[in-house]
């Protein structure tokens, strides 16, 4: 069964925007671990607009489940992971500005990059993951750096999935086949629902895990939290 990592930032968003604790980000990590999640995701960014620096070390503390924080690898995100010891760190390759994540690492240009920083992390006892799309030269690329794991960026698949979903799923595929000759692990996030997980879980070979947040909160917010991470974690089910 593939693992369900809930991305709780839009919990911490809520919270921000009126201030004090209500939700308690705090709460609803120790809930998510509870109702059954295999993992708690955290993408802290500078502004701490959503997750802010305390919230990362306080759910350290207080989660038993594993947990993985996502960021762009400055030296502020590399001390706190440091400190932190999750026991893994995503690497994406967006600016503080950024929305949300909209692209994968350039694997090649950033090579010496990434195994400098992959090296360092390692050293710390940390797995780490990278962001990535599916183009097969960063794929063959991504091995260099030394990465445990891949995190496919998944909004196109998400995209074009109503429209082909054989064609959107199939750059996929070949990607995950790539990486797992290359002796990576597979995780996968972005845009993945309710409608066109079980879908991608069912085609993608190797997958070891999915993060998601936007849309599994969303769902929430019609089912309850509890009832969204089980009907997610039904979806994740391989058939035989």
């Amino acid at each position: 069964m593939t693992k369900l990592s809930v991305n709780i930032n839009k919990i911490a968003t809520l919270r921000n925007a009126r201030g004090g604790n209500v939700p308690d980000v705090l709460k609803v990590a120790v809930d998510v671990q509870n109702f059954g999640a295999d993992g708690i995701t955290v993408h802290p960014r500078p502004d701490e607009r959503h997750i802010r620096k305390k919230d990362v070390y306080d759910i350290r503390g207080i989660i038993k489940t594993e947990f993985n924080i996502e960021g762009y690898p400055s030296p502020a995100f590399l001390e706190l992971v440091k400190n932190v010891k999750p026991n893994q760190v995503t690497l994406v390759p967006d600016p503080p500005e950024a929305i949300t994540s909209n692209a994968g690492w350039n694997t090649i240009v950033h090579l010496s990059f990434l195994q400098d920083i992959i090296a360092d992390l390692k050293e710390h006892g940390i797995r780490t993951s990278i962001f990535i799309g599916t183009e097969p030269e960063m794929i063959k690329n991504a091995a260099l750096t030394n990465t445990d794991r891949i995190e496919l960026y998944t909004e196109p698949y998400a995209a074009h999935y109503h429209i082909d979903r054989e064609k959107a799923i199939a750059p996929f595929v070949e990607a995950a086949n790539l990486a797992a000759k290359a002796g990576m692990m597979i995780n996968a996030g972005h845009d993945l629902s309710l409608e066109n997980l079980k879908f991608f879980n069912e085609r993608i070979p190797f997958l070891k895990e999915v993060s998601i947040g936007h849309a599994l909160i969303a769902d929430a917010l019609y089912f309850g939290l509890e009832k969204t991470i089980s009907l997610y974690k039904q979806q994740l089910v391989k058939e035989r």
